[in-house]
């Protein structure tokens, strides 16, 4: 009975910390191809990367935990993840399924929160380099990780879907920082590409929880707008995509890296078709994580033959 007890706490918290949910951790493998070929094995450079990798974990377990929390005790979990809804599955919200109370989800969240401060710290600490912006980077992205849905809650106040791309984009400065010392424009491309993608499926989210966030007054652009201004909204984020893409070679990258990634050009257009023409947002949000780990896959092909 005790096993038991303890195997199914130890889901429930898996899945608190959203751990299987592996798209901003691959922020680091992007990190790891945009370095020198010497550097990639260089005993510093793997151990700052990795413990900064960890760190990342228990922050973002620490964030989405909050933000579980947040959302249980405004009631907007509990409208968006109703038993009625057979796309949004229950028992991902431990708090809404009751495999875990608030005082347990709370103790969780600032016990994350505080093994990651030390992570990043030690990250710091033994990393090759260590430029001001970096480490005022990685401090910035703490403290607003903790934020997102606590204290000042940002994705109360208009912020959410910046911080979904922006915490991207730092998880790939950050490391790249801390390795290499440098800021390229190649390297500040690949970061914002690598960004979009979580807000590129966080957006058909929130298309398909307009109503509870409406509810608790979350001011995300699906609640604010009309259907056909939300839609217009995701169009502009997709395009805004295809615009990088098709920039990187002024930034330094190679002239045929559109090529390169045009599955993710192909699959964001059916992602919108299927979102916004089928009105299946589900699928689409689906299939979003699905380009966003083609596109990773793409620059980390691309890194691996033009930083060789």
């Amino acid at each position: 009975m005790t096993a038991t007890l303890a195997a199914t706490r130890g889901k429930a918290y898996f899945r608190l910390a959203k751990l299987d949910i592996v798209d901003y951790y691959l922020g680091v493998v992007v990190v790891w191809t945009l370095l020198a070929p010497a550097a990639r094995f260089d005993t510093g450079v793997l151990a700052s990367v990795g413990v900064f990798l960890l760190g990342e974990v228990f922050v973002i377990a620490a964030m989405v935990a909050l933000d579980d929390l947040t959302g249980y005790r405004d009631g907007s979990d509990i409208t968006n993840y109703s038993p009625d809804d057979p796309q949004r599955k229950r028992y991902r919200k431990p708090l809404v399924a009751g495999t875990l109370d608030e005082g347990q989800v709370l103790r969780f969240a600032w016990a994350t929160a505080v093994v990651g401060a030390a992570l990043w710290l030690t990250a710091i600490a033994i990393a090759p380099h260590r430029p001001v912006w970096t480490v005022v980077l990685i401090v910035v992205t703490y403290f607003f990780s903790l934020q997102y849905s606590w204290g000042v809650k940002l994705s109360y106040h208009g912020f959410q879907e910046f911080f979904i791309a922006a915490l991207g984009w730092a998880l790939v400065l950050a490391p790249y920082g801390l390795a290499s010392g440098e800021f390229t424009g190649f390297a500040l491309a690949q970061a914002l590409l690598f960004g979009l993608g979580p807000l590129l499926f966080g957006v058909y989210s929130n298309t398909n929880d307009v109503d509870g966030d409406r509810r608790v007054g979350r001011p995300t652009v699906a609640a604010l707008t009309s259907p056909r201004g939300n839609m217009y909204f995701v169009i502009a984020v997709s395009a805004a995509e295809f615009a990088l893409i098709f920039a990187v070679p002024a930034l330094g990258g190679p002239w045929w890296f559109p090529l390169a990634l045009l599955p993710t050009l192909v699959a964001r257009i059916r992602q919108l078709w299927l979102g916004f023409a089928l009105g299946d947002i589900m699928r689409a949000r689906m299939l979003g994580i699905h380009i966003h780990r083609i596109t990773v896959l793409s620059l980390v092909v691309v890194n691996l033959v033009v930083i060789a």
